[in-house]
């Protein structure tokens, strides 16, 4: 089985909703070939709790929509982290789109990822995910979109299992992205879903420097 389904309820915040789902994935706990990537910015505290309680390192994952010219909400593919990308090449066929643009739409939003990846990260490098469990979190998932182009993507960087956990998603939602992963974990299905903040009491918007902190925390924890 995937994903569990329990009654429906909130979260006092986002590391109490992390440490409930790092409960559940006690089974990777003390492992060396575990790492967690966070879907910034919400994911963040999220994950920081999960990479805490397993004793595994803390990454971002960055996802860009690569959007059709002259429709930029249409999804031609995306791009993550470490420069893996997905393309529906369905899309690009039907709208006769060059691969040469293709290639400078993801050359730019790649520009963009190493922009957000330097303002979190700093100088330190990515971590390897080749080989690796990786377990991808956010605080959420309404649509799954984002976390579905971050796998989609993640596959490229040849992880050798692929876990997507989050503390709460709509039914439907959960049952898609599961037949694209290794393993889906969601303690929460609740409907009307509605929106992510919606199951939480405290949503505070996150800042970039909050996530620096906790990404600069954990890395220190590492090398200690």
């Amino acid at each position: 089985m995937k994903y569990n389904v329990r009654h429906s309820r909130t979260f006092p915040d986002r590391r109490t909703a992390g440490r409930d789902l790092a409960r559940a994935l006690n089974r990777y706990s003390g492992r060396g070939d575990v790492l967690v990537l966070a879907l910034p910015r919400g994911g963040v505290p999220v994950a920081d709790e999960i990479a805490r309680f397993l004793g595994a390192p803390l990454d971002i994952l960055i996802v860009r929509k690569l959007g059709v010219p002259g429709q930029p909400e249409l999804a031609l593919g995306a791009i993550a982290s470490g420069g893996a990308r997905a393309v529906n090449d369905e899309i690009v066929e039907a709208l006769g789109i060059d691969p040469a643009i293709v290639d400078a739409i993801a050359d730019r939003e790649r520009m963009e990822i190493l922009r957000r990846e330097q303002a979190y990260r700093g100088d330190r490098p990515p971590i390897q995910v080749a080989g690796k469990v990786v377990i991808v979190v956010d605080d959420g998932m309404a649509t799954g979109a984002t976390m579905r182009a971050g796998v989609r993507a993640l596959r490229a960087l040849q992880p050798a299992r692929l876990v997507v956990a989050v503390p709460h998603a709509p039914t439907d939602t959960c049952a898609s992205l599961s037949a694209e992963t290794d393993e889906l974990v969601c303690l929460e299905m609740p409907e009307p879903y509605v929106a992510v903040g919606r199951w939480y009491q405290d949503f505070p918007q996150l800042t970039d420097a909050e996530v620096r902190e906790i990404l600069g925390h954990a890395a220190a924890g590492r090398s200690a």
